[in-house]
């Protein structure tokens, strides 16, 4: 049997596995009688642990939500696995939260047993991040977070918005979810002025509170949301659009083509339809041909037409 400590200790981890556990259950795991598990619920609650009780058959014990935050207990992959995250916090694109980040990782770090130190130490020794452009778009931690808010309470949302020309507008949208991609956010939006869903660059938007109502959960424009937003900034945006087969399975294309350059749809196990757009023909005749893929073009036919000129440039070129 488990001494006292070691024992609370086992009963705290169970009860952070956000779930329901009956008196009976927690007594099993234990190996203790249910009066036990009661004793130690109360010794829990008096060290500052809010966990929730319902009685009866069908009753329970849940680790609820309270105002202090109590230490965790992680397993050894659960401690690796959030200083990995935030050690990639720390570079994801979002302003204010790398020195947080660090600042947290530093403290798991202190309490880590040897072993597990040694590997997030090569972890961090032998990972490279690639930070993309110097200067790319930073988005500010506490607008992502009134977003995300607005988005949880069903809450109109007002903000200016920043088009890529540099035009600022005024936008009143009913928020439905938040899409990460590469470095960059989207907020997928009802835009109440257009009576349309709306894609907004999340570093583009200025919040401009006070915010509207609470407003009805709207049916989202796609059950796919990561694929909705991807095929909006690789093709809706440009104003010129392609559809190429190519000539491979579509597994392999997907470690060239990101999901912010194209969208793509497996045809069978050889080949794949890509979707995607670019401002000009010529710029979208050199991007698909860039992608290092065989392909035909399936529209539209002035791509192909484009195609067959670049063809011919390149073999006088050659002669």
């Amino acid at each position: 049997m488990l001494d006292t400590s070691a024992r609370l200790l086992r009963l705290l981890s169970l009860l952070q596995a956000h779930r329901d556990w009956s008196g009976a259950d927690l007594a099993d795991r234990l190996g203790v009688t249910p009066r036990t598990v009661r004793r130690d619920i109360d010794r829990l609650r008096e060290l500052g642990y809010p966990v929730h009780s319902t009685p009866g058959t069908a009753g329970g014990y849940q680790l609820g939500a309270g105002a202090e935050l109590p230490p965790l207990l992680l397993d050894d992959e659960e401690a690796v696995a959030v200083a990995v995250g935030l050690r990639t916090a720390a570079a994801a694109g979002v302003e204010g939260i790398e020195e947080t980040s660090v600042r947290a990782l530093a403290k798991l770090e202190q309490v880590l047993p040897h072993r597990l130190q040694r590997q997030v130490g090569a972890l961090n020794a032998f990972t490279v991040p690639m930070l993309g452009r110097p200067g790319g778009p930073r988005v500010d931690a506490n607008t992502l977070s009134e977003l995300a808010h607005a988005c949880r309470d069903c809450r109109q949302l007002r903000f200016t918005y920043a088009a890529h020309d540099g035009t600022v507008s005024r936008r009143t949208v009913e928020p439905h979810r938040l899409v990460s991609a590469q470095r960059r956010w989207y907020l997928v939006a009802w835009d109440v002025d257009r009576a349309d869903w709306r894609t907004y660059r999340a570093d583009r938007i200025t919040p401009t509170p006070p915010h509207g109502p609470r407003c009805t959960p709207r049916t989202p424009p796609a059950e796919d949301l990561a694929a909705y937003v991807s095929q909006g900034v690789s093709t809706r945006a440009y104003a010129e659009q392609a559809t190429v087969l190519l000539h491979v399975p579509v597994d392999e294309a997907a470690t060239r083509i990101s999901p912010s350059a194209g969208t793509l749809e497996a045809v069978d196990e050889h080949s794949c339809l890509l979707r995607t757009g670019a401002h000009s023909l010529d710029v979208l005749v050199i991007h698909i041909v860039l992608m290092g893929f065989d392909f035909e073009v399936r529209e539209p036919p002035e791509l192909l037409d484009r195609v067959r000129e670049i063809r011919d440039r390149l073999s006088r070129a050659l002669g």
